[in-house]
């Protein structure tokens, strides 16, 4: 029911290589540290499952499902922003594809700059 992806995103060296190792910027939602908080810091980005669709049978129990997980890569520039989600594509691709561009933009509030896109992962039980 709930991916895998932080392990796929935590063992590429690209990825830590721009959202850090100690610890790496992936939080879930919600769960990013605010402006001024300790472990704050740029760029950084958050994932959260959207959508997922267990394989039914008649006679058993699902034992596969796909799930689609949303990233959202939050940065100071546009430049450091599209970097990390290149990276962290990367590092998911070998394990689930991606199925959607989700957008870019620069949020008004905090003036970051946002990408975001959908994975998709068959993830067995």
């Amino acid at each position: 029911m709930f991916p895998n992806i932080f392990q796929y995103v935590s063992a590429s060296n690209p990825v830590k290589a721009v959202l850090g190792s100690n610890p790496i910027r992936f939080w879930p939602f919600a769960r990013a540290p605010q402006k001024g908080a300790v472990g704050y810091a740029l760029p950084y980005a958050v994932w959260q499952s959207p959508y997922g669709t267990p394989e039914n049978y008649i006679n058993n129990l699902p034992d596969i499902d796909n799930l689609g997980v949303q990233i959202d890569v939050y940065g100071d520039s546009v430049d450091s922003s599209r970097a990390a989600a290149i990276a962290i594509r990367n590092a998911l691709e070998p394990y689930g594809h991606v199925v959607s561009y989700n957008g870019e933009e620069k949020d008004s509030t905090t003036g970051l700059y946002r990408v975001g896109f959908t994975v998709e992962f068959w993830q067995t039980h």
